[in-house]
């Protein structure tokens, strides 16, 4: 029998709004006990209350869905048609949210590392299949899913297809088998490239980058946090140069960071609050927790993950936390490395928690290629050339590797392109699906 869905509803702007509410178990296989809350906000368009369903999966890891202050977008798009139910993945929003703070109500590092276990993709494919049948049956619903969502969405196809009446993807069709050092070190190679654009077209933010990671060697210099930023820290700002408007939001970032305070050079009040804004996991935790556990697939991917991206990057001369003289400066992007589980405070509780992660060998299966390769499910995936944190030879590979799958393949958007221009590359998919 299905959980029963609470529901409170309201009205926005001639929709509307249905907040559900139900409660599932933490293992979907129902070895181990317990259970989670989830939470999704449903939009019905006046006119459409009987449209057929699309979810929506976020990107992330442990980020929630959106919260739109205006229908607008992609959104906007797929409500012509759709009743869109944006779901909270476990471990994130209303969905049993989860820090270091209540994580620490779960028990010592060994019990929290197999309690978070249960928050990747196949949990929230889980979780998903309990809301469709809570609110519709055996009736199957659309899926929408970008970056992580992307990911899970895969995971649902391999797991759950009876479920699935269409799937779109956009920046998200993961490697099937591709381990977590494969994903780097496309990654890294990639992250070279746009660390050589961005320079090529703010030559001057080469000098001041170098000029800060090296104060920031020799001076202690405090986030509003209350720790010290160090230079390697600084180099994770790189992160954005994934979105579409990365390169101008970094380069202002990095607009005028000194000052002179009683003779002494420091940096600027502004610069430490604009850089601990983008460096701190305060906000997403389970995003740094889980984020190579995202690749790990037992021996299907080599087992342990083992902090890939601190290890690939010893690979790459050019991204050395202690550069040679004279070598290029290099941001990291996408990467997690262990020393940040004692640099940002939103971290340190859950240090031990993340080495046990790393180390583990039997993460379940995530995709299943026999499943995908006989898939009879529409897809469509839209696949950006220029992504720096999805390889596009990846996907591709996956793509060809999926049954009737149909790909828009583009090297005019980057990773964000749903945010910004989601109509249009909605309208594309879905045009693609059922062609």
């Amino acid at each position: 029998m299905s959980p029963a869905v609470r529901t409170a509803s309201h009205r926005v702007d001639g929709h509307d709004v249905h907040e559900h509410v139900l409660t599932v178990a933490l293992d979907r296989t129902g070895a181990e006990a317990g259970e989670v809350e989830v939470f999704a906000r449903e939009y019905v368009r006046d006119g459409l209350e009987r449209a057929p369903r699309l979810v929506f999966l976020q990107g992330g890891p442990g980020n929630p869905a959106p919260r739109p202050e205006v229908v607008g977008g992609w959104l906007d798009r797929a409500l012509e048609e759709f009743r869109v139910v944006l779901l909270d993945q476990r471990g994130t929003g209303r969905s049993t949210p989860l820090d270091g703070q209540s994580l620490g109500e779960v028990g010592d590092a060994a019990a929290q590392a197999r309690y978070l276990a249960h928050f990747r993709a196949d949990g929230i494919v889980a979780d998903a299949e309990a809301l469709r049948r809570a609110l519709q049956g055996e009736e199957p619903w659309w899926v929408l899913g970008q970056s992580y969502g992307g990911f899970a969405a895969t995971t649902y196809l391999s797991q759950a297809p009876h479920g699935l009446a269409g799937v779109l993807i956009t920046a998200g069709l993961p490697g099937l088998r591709s381990s977590a050092d494969d994903v780097y070190r496309a990654t890294y190679a990639r992250t070279a490239l746009r660390n050589a654009e961005f320079f090529a077209r703010y030559p001057r933010d080469e000098d001041v980058a170098r000029a800060v990671a090296a104060h920031l060697d020799g001076e202690e210099e405090l986030l509003p946090t209350g720790e010290r930023l160090s230079s390697r820290r600084f180099r994770t700002l790189g992160i954005a140069l994934g979105q579409t408007s990365g390169f101008d939001a970094l380069h202002f970032a990095l607009e005028d960071p000194f000052t002179t305070v009683r003779g002494a050079r420091r940096l600027r009040q502004r610069f430490l609050v604009e850089a601990g804004r983008r460096l701190s996991f305060a906000a997403h935790p389970l995003y740094a927790v889980l984020h190579e556990s995202i690749y790990a697939q037992g021996p299907l991917t080599g087992g342990a993950t083992r902090w890939s991206a601190h290890r690939v990057r010893e690979e790459f001369e050019e991204f050395s936390p202690e550069p040679p003289a004279g070598a290029p400066f290099r941001f990291t992007a996408e990467h997690v490395y262990p020393w940040q589980f004692e640099e940002d405070p939103a971290l340190v509780p859950l240090r031990g928690t993340a080495e046990l992660l790393a180390a583990r060998e039997d993460f379940a299966p995530l995709h299943d290629p026999d499943v995908l390769a006989r898939s009879t499910v529409p897809v469509a995936a839209a696949v950006y050339l220029d992504d720096l944190f999805v390889p596009a030879e990846l996907s591709r590979r996956t793509a060809a590797a999926v049954r009737g799958a149909r790909t828009f393949v583009t090297n005019e958007y980057h990773h964000d392109a749903l945010r910004l221009d989601g109509r249009r590359l909605l309208g594309v998919l879905l045009d693609l699906v059922r062609r």
